[in-house]
């Protein structure tokens, strides 16, 4: 079956049959999704080779890696992030280029890959405080949309992010309301942008109830299980120990569970603990009953969400630079309850 066949069926034109497959925005959502489905359902696949040729595009999209300083393609949320944005593309008839390169090398891979054609857009992944990133794409031309945001950055751009600040505010004010005022957070590394984000809304949460933060309780270091776990282990060993965890995410958590247990503890009755991002495919936060109290937001979501974007962007060039911003839900699980009595 071809574009002309298919655009009869439906009774559509080809042209928008083309543009609702190509995630061009001015084709309402209804009509994309008829169109997709009539597409699966008769098989259609659109000849890649011809549109390239009409319209100068690689339809491709690329995601460049860095791994030296930290392995972001080891990390459960990035898999999760790509199974959304793969969706897009795979509707749209994009293929995905995943670049693992090292750090010295990101911004080669970037001129590269515009030089040579490879793709027509790239979404950046972990930005940094003023990352150097947004200004090399801006002047390569190259559309891109960055998947969270980069404080300090004096240039416009496309993005999609959770509101990371917000979500720990609410967190951080839920363990005050419960009692708790010895709260460790237990954050990522802080060249991060989300995690200067999420440091400030926990800090806001505390002056605005005239606390101080407690610098002893502060841990600022990779999102595994060990570091969740070394983390907990200082905050449970001082003199006026920890009496609840906020953590950046379910794998810190994990660690300072096994902390708590590993001190014949009971998480939730003795040491509360909130988590960040549970709503991963291959992590789940148990069945019926979610073990740890988190500020939930799809990764996956925030994937088919920066695809779009981005494939937009890439169809229309014109367009300002493009913002959504996502708001966390905090779900109640098993691992908080009410301050200790001492």
């Amino acid at each position: 079956m071809n574009l002309k066949d298919l655009a009869t069926k439906l009774g559509l034109s080809p042209t928008t049959v083309s543009r609702a497959l190509n995630g061009y925005p001015e084709v309402n959502e209804a009509t994309r999704e008829r169109v997709v489905a009539a597409a699966r359902r008769h098989n259609y696949r659109p000849n890649a080779r011809a549109i390239r040729l009409a319209t100068g595009r690689a339809l491709a999209v690329g995601h460049v890696i860095p791994v030296i300083t930290h392995n972001e393609i080891m990390n459960p949320i990035f898999g999760d992030f790509i199974a959304g944005s793969g969706e897009v593309y795979a509707r749209s008839g994009y293929e995905m280029i995943l670049s693992v390169v090292p750090d010295e090398m990101e911004e080669a891979t970037y001129r590269d890959l515009m030089s040579r054609g490879t793709v027509d857009g790239v979404i950046v992944h972990a930005p940094k405080t003023d990352d150097p990133r947004i200004k090399v794409l801006k002047d390569l031309g190259l559309p891109f949309v960055v998947h969270g945001r980069s404080t300090g950055s004096e240039l416009d751009y496309n993005w999609v992010d959770v509101n990371n600040r917000r979500a720990f505010q609410r967190a951080t004010e839920f363990l005050l309301d419960l009692g708790h005022r010895r709260i460790a957070l237990v954050n990522g590394r802080e060249s991060m942008d989300f995690a200067v984000r999420r440091r400030t809304g926990f800090s806001d949460a505390m002056a605005a109830r005239g606390l101080e933060v407690a610098t002893e309780l502060l841990s600022t270091t990779e999102m595994t299980e060990i570091n969740g776990y070394r983390s907990a282990e200082n905050a449970l060993s001082q003199a006026a120990p920890a009496t609840a965890f906020l953590c950046a995410s379910m794998l810190q958590g994990m660690g300072v569970r096994r902390a708590i247990q590993g001190r014949g503890l009971r998480m939730g009755r003795d040491v509360s603990v909130i988590i960040f991002d549970d709503d991963l495919s291959y992590l789940r936060n148990g069945e019926d009953l979610p073990i740890f109290t988190a500020t939930r937001s799809s990764v996956r979501e925030a994937g088919r969400l920066s695809a779009e974007m981005l494939l937009g962007v890439i169809s229309q060039p014109g367009l300002p630079p493009q913002h959504r911003l996502l708001e966390a839900e905090l779900i109640l699980g098993q691992s908080t309850g009410p301050a200790p009595v001492l």
